[in-house]
């Protein structure tokens, strides 16, 4: 059954429609997993820290694709909704080449400062050769990177949600396989981790750039185009709070990596490394979740349907209530075999990480709250509403908490610091949901 984002949603029909973003963001979790799998027990652990340590820099160059990503298809599908489709077009068209340009002027400039940043990050000796070999290769392709997950957002408001899935299980795929010919087969180590990622993320790019510029079934291709401020300015407006939330992610992590180096060394580093992964494949449920349901409500906002809006915000709620229960449980019940899986060749690391990972993951309870209601706002248009609350809950609260906790409860309060961080944002997100839903009409 074909459906479009003008329906009206039946909750079975939302199920439907988000299942392949969800899917999506999984899989895409799940083949950074296997990077780590074959770099922790066929590469080794200093390799697999060096990795964990450099990522936060890398990721800094992909937080302007995100704001892109989600602001861009907030303001397209409101466009789309209010009927102005050539208008769409070209704004969409717009953004892909504004990506692409800065894509290629980020890679650059990250290649000239990595070895200086990896160094300032603590990295010395082997890691520090490490970090700068695996960094390299990934940023000689960061425009493709950059548009593999901006289309995350656009095919989904194109309605080709299941066309996304099949880029990103493609993608995926080739990593998967690369790494085990390259890293297990070949032995080409670190080198091979990066050659393979790096090859996913052409395969990511490229594919959907190929769709859009040809004639296609959906209401979005690249056309001729031009530069238009104001359209880039609401963009990046709208998807501010996706911005801050990349940015602070990486600058907390830092921090993080900061304070598990003081209090647990390597292993430290390593068992967080380790956590984060898992931790993206839980959380890539409510990410794939809040990027289905975003077009919908941008639509229906766009066209002045509250009632679809009114229904759209109770069952989401329904369904994020859902998921926090249930991934609390199998993640409790999961972080023993999958600490095991990663770092069971080192017993002391592996009951480091399997303890943080049942403590860290307390947050699966609230976060998916805080996600989806900062997706909804910028669905919605308010970018600063949904910046306010990404702003508070991955930045502030998260620095105030792993500052402090650390002191209080040692390296548990590092653990807890991103549970506390959710329930500070909770109260923020309620007390603005209660507060806008007169505005809106939801």
């Amino acid at each position: 059954m074909n459906i479009k984002i003008s329906d009206h949603f039946t909750l079975s029909r939302l199920i439907r429609f988000v299942i392949p973003s969800i899917i999506m963001m999984i899989f895409t979790s799940i083949y950074g997993v296997v990077d780590g799998l074959f770099v922790s027990n066929f590469v080794g652990k200093t390799p697999f820290a060096a990795i964990n340590l450099i990522m936060p820099f890398l990721m800094v160059f992909g937080a302007i694709v995100f704001m892109i990503g989600t602001g861009g298809s907030a303001l397209v599908a409101k466009t789309l909704g209010e009927g102005k489709e050539e208008k769409a077009r070209e704004t969409f068209s717009m953004l892909i080449i504004t990506v692409l340009c800065a894509g290629i002027v980020m890679s650059v400039v990250g290649l000239v400062f990595l070895r200086n940043v990896a160094s300032a990050f603590g990295a010395s000796g082997e890691m520090l050769e490490d970090c700068v070999k695996y960094g390299r290769i990934i940023l000689l392709v960061l425009a493709a990177f950059m548009l593999q997950n901006v289309f995350q957002s656009f095919l989904v408001t194109a309605g080709k949600p299941t066309f996304g899935l099949i880029v990103t299980v493609c993608a995926g795929l080739t990593n998967i396989v690369l790494d085990a010919l390259f890293i297990a087969v070949f032995h080409w180590g670190l080198i091979g981790a990066a050659a393979a990622t790096a090859t996913s993320q052409l395969v990511g790019g490229i594919i959907p750039f190929i769709y859009f510029l040809t004639p296609n079934k959906s209401p979005l291709r690249i056309v001729k185009t031009h530069f238009d401020g104001k359209s880039l300015l609401k963009t990046c407006t709208n998807g501010s709070s996706e911005f801050m939330t990349n940015v602070s992610l990486s600058l907390v992590n830092m921090l993080y990596n900061f304070q598990l180096m003081k209090l647990a060394g390597e292993n430290g580093i390593a068992a967080y490394g380790v956590i984060m992964y898992v931790n993206f494949i839980f959380i890539s449920v409510f990410l794939g979740y809040s990027i289905g349901s975003a077009p919908i409500i941008g639509y229906n906002y766009g066209a002045g349907n509250t009632d679809e809006l009114k229904n759209m915000f109770k069952k989401s709620i329904i369904i994020i209530s859902t998921f926090a229960i249930t991934l609390t449980a199998l993640a409790e019940i999961l972080a023993t075999p999958l600490a095991h899986l990663f770092v069971g060749y080192d017993k002391e690391l592996f009951e480091l990480t399997r303890h943080g990972f049942m403590v860290y993951c307390l947050s699966f309870l609230v976060l998916g709250f805080n996600i989806f209601g900062s997706a909804f706002f910028t669905a919605l248009n308010n970018g600063l509403v949904s910046a306010v609350i990404s702003f508070l809950r991955t930045l502030l609260f998260q620095i105030l908490a792993v500052l402090i906790l650390p002191l209080i409860f040692g390296i548990n309060g590092i653990w807890l610091a991103i549970t506390t961080a959710e329930l500070l944002s909770l109260c923020v997100t309620v007390t603005f949901l209660i507060k806008m839903r007169k505005k809106y009409n939801y």
